[in-house]
């Protein structure tokens, strides 16, 4: 806890924080659920991928085994070219979202190539689309959960810091204050008290 003022300014200004805190912080604790929230709806999207992408692997592998023809290989014929995002917005927080993959496509002899190239094409560019996919939703959760980690340490500072510090300094100012105004009150009455014994003697002069 800083240190503290015993005046009635500083009084002023604590009250004013607290008040600030206590409007501030259900926002942070709505954006902390937020976060929270769509940290689980990715999570699940990510699960449902993965597990597409497992089965659409294993069924290549069956085909690559009927077709293997080690003298045609797919990268000479497909490369990447882009990867296109979109934009969300969640909480707050700015998050990719995938779109497509542009591909360059090498041309090619449709009589000189085995018959399954077209489809060995298209097969590699669903599971390369698949894996960049999964790329763009893996960095959305990163960037969930590091919004998630802030926004709590931010809910903690307010609720375990800043509000049982402003509480307590306005709760020790007012003591003060109402310690200072009654020792005020009692120099007061003992003044009076001299003032009136002085004047009944000075009558009896």
């Amino acid at each position: 806890m800083e240190k503290i003022k015993f005046t009635k300014g500083e009084l002023k200004k604590q009250r004013d924080s607290l008040i600030q805190y206590n409007r501030y912080l259900p926002t942070l604790q709505l954006k902390k659920q937020q976060l929270q929230m769509e940290i689980l709806k990715q999570s699940r999207v990510l699960d449902l991928k993965e597990r597409e992408l497992v089965i659409f692997q294993n069924t290549l592998m069956v085909w690559a085994k009927i077709f293997n023809d080690a003298s045609v290989s797919l990268n000479d014929y497909i490369k990447i070219d882009k990867v296109l995002t979109g934009i969300k917005n969640i909480a707050g927080v700015d998050l990719p979202v995938f779109t497509r993959v542009d591909f360059i496509l090498s041309e090619y002899d449709l009589f000189a190539e085995p018959l399954w190239v077209d489809f060995g094409i298209e097969a590699l560019e669903k599971l390369i689309s698949a894996r960049e996919e999964l790329k763009v939703v893996k960095k959305s959760i990163d960037i969930l959960r590091q919004e998630l980690r802030v926004t709590t340490q931010r809910v903690n500072l307010f609720e375990k810091v800043k509000i049982p510090d402003s509480e307590n300094a306005i709760r020790l100012i007012k003591i003060y204050i109402g310690d200072q105004m009654a020792n005020a009150v009692g120099r007061s009455k003992a003044a009076k008290k001299k003032i009136e014994n002085y004047m009944e003697t000075e009558a009896f002069v």
